[in-house]
């Protein structure tokens, strides 16, 4: 036989599979309807687990009984999402908490917080966001911010949670999780560090640099070029320029900006010291209240999935499916269970989308500890 007649046989077969195909899921639509009347659970995985089971047990290779597997995770994957789209077309939704506003940008008599002393960058970042105006003071630390919303002793935080150049601030996204507070807005910062120092100082006076981590992350190559400095963190850039305008020593310097060397009285020795001249900050506006606006458009949830192959990208395809774009992905490792992960994920979307609705239906379903971090409306500039 050549190769046209098997590729002929194989596109017959395909037929077949396509026309079996469409009758499995009309068949899954009846399920589907009885599911509604009952109010049974649209994933069951003891009958999913004995099917598997059974498929696998009709093939008579490894490698066939691994495909063969592999084949029917995805046509019972398939199946729920056709079922969840059902249920959510019927009305049967999982409620959520979050409630609709008008809008977040009514500014009068709110009070928000940042994390830092007067300088930061998430106090520009703040201003930049609510206006030069808005009733704001600093805290100590991103766990002390996040503890003022939750007593609603202010309305809204300001704090990082991504950054071009050094990558993820990875207490924000744990602190997301610890806190029921809640993203309800964005703002991206451009960040231009510079070298700080005393109005006596000189380059070759420095010996020691202070800044955050992600600030001394950013600026790696051009301290690369000054390996006899000593590198210090602090938990703010602004209040590494305080500590250098208090402690007045000339060898000292700090990371950070030009803001904050106008506030602290201090010299620019250098600009634009960050290695990459796109370097910018993602921030997060967060408060106590699950709200969103009618026209929030970027979705973020975390989740969990049992340690077991395929599952993670199980619970992606909701997305696929629902013709939805996922646009940022990240994990952190669980407490005490090594190698194990909570996955974070951003995608487009509000959480009136049906599509949005099906997709968090079978999230809700098919993971472990779902929980919506947010909807709000992405940055643009």
């Amino acid at each position: 036989m050549d190769l046209k007649e098997l590729r002929k046989e194989i596109d017959e077969i395909d037929t077949q599979l396509v026309t079996l195909y469409e009758k499995r899921m009309k068949i899954s639509e009846e399920v589907a309807k009885y599911k509604i009347n009952t109010g049974k659970p649209v994933f069951d995985k003891e009958r999913e687990n004995a099917k598997l089971d059974w498929v696998k047990s009709q093939v008579h290779s490894e490698f066939t009984k691994h495909g063969i597997e592999e084949l029917f995770l995805q046509i019972m994957s398939m199946s729920r999402k056709l079922q969840y789209q059902l249920l959510n077309k019927n009305g049967i939704q999982d409620k959520t908490s979050f409630r609709l506003i008008d809008t977040i940008e009514n500014k009068k008599d709110k009070k928000v917080i940042f994390q830092g002393v007067p300088g930061s960058y998430s106090q520009i970042a703040m201003l930049e966001y609510f206006g030069e105006d808005v009733d704001n003071y600093g805290v100590e630390t991103f766990k002390d911010a996040m503890e003022t919303i939750k007593n609603q002793a202010a309305d809204y935080a300001v704090l990082p949670i991504e950054n071009s150049s050094a990558g993820i601030v990875n207490m924000s996204y744990d602190l997301l999780v610890e806190y029921d507070n809640y993203i309800v807005g964005e703002h991206i910062l451009r960040i231009d560090q510079a070298l700080l120092a005393t109005k006596d100082a000189k380059i070759e006076d420095i010996k020691t640099v202070y800044s955050h981590p992600q600030g001394l992350m950013q600026c790696a190559k051009y301290l690369d070029q000054h390996r006899d400095w000593k590198q210090i963190s602090l938990q703010n850039t602004a209040a590494s320029a305080l500590k250098v305008r208090e402690d007045q020593d000339k060898t000292q310097a700090a990371i950070a900006s030009i803001k904050a060397a106008e506030t602290y009285d201090l010299q620019v020795l250098q600009e634009a010291i960050n290695f990459s001249d796109t370097n910018s900050t993602r921030f997060m506006v967060v408060s106590h209240e699950p709200i969103f606006t009618i026209k929030a458009d970027k979705v973020s949830v975390c989740f969990e999935v049992a340690h077991e192959s395929g599952t993670l990208y199980n619970a992606l395809a909701h997305f696929i499916y629902n013709g939805i774009n996922m646009t940022k992905i990240e994990s952190r490792p669980l407490e005490g269970r090594p190698w194990e992960y909570r996955f974070f994920v951003d995608f487009e979307g509000n959480l009136n989308d049906g599509s949005v609705q099906n997709a968090l239906m079978g999230l809700k379903a098919e993971t472990i500890d779902l929980r919506i971090l947010g909807n709000y409306k992405k940055y643009e500039e």
